[in-house]
């Protein structure tokens, strides 16, 4: 479920799974681009924040079972990347809480990523036998150099908040208690600007990245295909289902 409001031109969509610590499944990568689609052809919304319900901004993808795609789905995975790639109005970012896998690499996506002080993010793909997603590849070396970039995607660390402002992926810190109020205070202030320079300005600042984030959605995808389901993969799940630690010798 993903809750979508507006009030005074932000539109805020708050994953709302908690007792799976809004997680994704395919409903819910579907239902973001449906959103995002909406926002960006809605005139009452100027800005878009998105955030999490609960101790959590996202778990990243649901591990522990997701419905399979609908035949009448338009977007998935893939597809909502797209959406937010091309989505021409401010984006921000709330992480509330821990965000794992693409409850960390959206923050690449985010025009402006913030952060609750107790936060943290990790990308465990190398734990899970795959690769990164979201445009990260591209993202993350862009805000943070290709080093940092590199040992976050690779070393499936957990950062904390401060580490991730520190590293460019966050633009600021607020303290929990009033994190969402300062997150729609800049919110608010962002909105009230004109409509069509936020759109003109945002629009070139992404031309120079925009066809490479689109490849880098593609290449990741493709990796993730030949990724899933191999000896390593296969190996990770086997292990977070019986909670253990993953053996990858000779993997």
């Amino acid at each position: 479920m993903i809750r979508s409001e507006i009030t005074g031109g932000i539109r805020v969509l708050t994953l709302a799974r908690p007792e799976a610590l809004n997680a994704f499944n395919t409903d819910q990568f579907e239902r973001l681009a449906e959103l995002m689609v909406e926002a960006a052809d809605d005139p009452s919304t100027r800005v878009v924040v998105l955030t999490g319900e609960g101790r959590a901004f996202s778990a990243g993808a649901d591990l522990s079972g997701t419905p399979p795609a609908r035949a009448d789905y338009k977007y998935g995975f893939p597809g909502m990347v797209e959406v937010i790639i091309d989505f021409p109005k401010p984006f921000i970012v709330a992480a509330n809480g821990l965000g794992v896998g693409v409850g960390a690499t959206i923050l690449g996506l985010a025009d402006m990523a913030f952060m609750a002080e107790s936060a943290r993010l990790r990308c465990p793909f190398s734990a899970l036998g795959l690769t990164a997603e979201a445009c990260s590849t591209y993202t993350f070396s862009r805000l943070m150099g290709p080093q940092k970039a590199a040992r976050f995607l690779l070393g499936a660390e957990w950062w904390d908040a401060a580490a991730c402002k520190e590293a460019g992926l966050a633009l600021d810190v607020f303290p929990d208690a009033e994190f969402m109020d300062r997150v729609m205070a800049f919110a608010r202030d962002l909105a009230a600007w004109p409509m069509p320079s936020l759109i003109e300005t945002k629009g070139l600042l992404m031309a120079p990245h925009r066809e490479a984030m689109h490849r880098a959605n593609r290449e990741e995808n493709e990796a993730l295909a030949r990724l899933r389901g191999g000896a390593a993969n296969v190996e990770a799940m086997k292990a977070f289902r019986e909670k253990r630690e993953p053996n990858f010798a000779n993997l």
